[in-house]
């Protein structure tokens, strides 16, 4: 490689250190002790009124159950898939079950949506 490349790539690299905002996570989630949750900490959730790959909680439900939000640029990696919603807007799924966060956990570990109304549940790897 010529020292002109070499100046253009650490150049881009340094850019791309720069704003990590612009560079997507590998994941839209992680696992911690045995359940998902996002890159905030917070409890992830499924829902049992949802279909394969598609979700059921609009509107209200979803102001308290809000969905796991993937960007326009989101692309399906193995059990990682987006699906569009009825609003428009792209949504996380794991394993065919869209995912979301729910608005009564505060912090990072809450878990008080697990078992409410018996069709929430914590999302699981």
């Amino acid at each position: 490689m010529t020292r002109h490349t070499l100046k253009w790539m650490a150049l881009c690299g340094a850019a791309a250190l720069s704003f990590p905002a612009l560079v997507q996570a590998a994941e839209p989630a992680m696992t911690k002790d045995g359940m998902l949750v996002d890159h905030h900490g917070m409890t992830l959730y499924t829902y049992d009124k949802d279909k394969e790959g598609m979700s059921n909680c609009m509107d209200k439900c979803a102001e308290n159950w809000p969905p796991l939000k993937a960007d326009a640029m989101a692309k399906d990696d193995g059990k990682w898939t987006v699906l569009k919603r009825a609003d428009g807007t792209m949504q996380w799924v794991y394993d065919e079950k869209p995912l979301y966060t729910f608005k009564m956990d505060k912090a990072a570990g809450d878990k008080m949506g697990d078992g409410k109304m018996d069709v929430w549940h914590i999302a699981k790897p």
